[in-house]
């Protein structure tokens, strides 16, 4: 009898360590929300070249080459906004991707970021 309880018992410690996470419903205590990426509001950026974003935004606060491929980067108090140029055959490189966040790193909507950065005195 002890033995089968001893056995017993070490097979529930043993299986103790064997859990699942269970989803939590309700409110969330913090962590990031993952964002939604769509390109509304984005139309005066995504498929512009880089004089259309000069004139847009003003001087980009980075200017990054890699072989074809261009990064402008746009900052303001409010956000940083990163946006992506990529050639298409011979013609001028175009925007094809826009990536936004607070100057902290936390996400912000892009369309939002585009607005603050186009009210930003002298275009900056």
């Amino acid at each position: 009898m002890k033995r089968v309880l001893v056995a017993a018992l070490a097979a529930t410690g043993a299986l103790a360590g064997c859990t699942t996470a269970v989803p939590r419903v309700g409110p969330s205590t913090g962590g990031a929300v993952a964002t939604p990426y769509t390109s509304a509001g984005l139309e005066r950026v995504i498929g512009n070249s880089a004089a259309g974003l000069l004139q847009l935004f003003g001087q980009p606060d980075a200017d990054v080459r890699e072989g074809t491929a261009r990064k402008l980067q746009f900052a303001s108090g409010i956000c940083v906004l990163d946006t992506y140029l990529y050639p298409k055959g011979k013609a001028e490189p175009r925007v094809t991707y826009v990536d936004a966040r607070e100057p902290d790193g936390s996400p912000i909507d892009r369309a939002s970021c585009v607005a603050a950065l186009t009210r930003r005195e002298g275009g900056r």
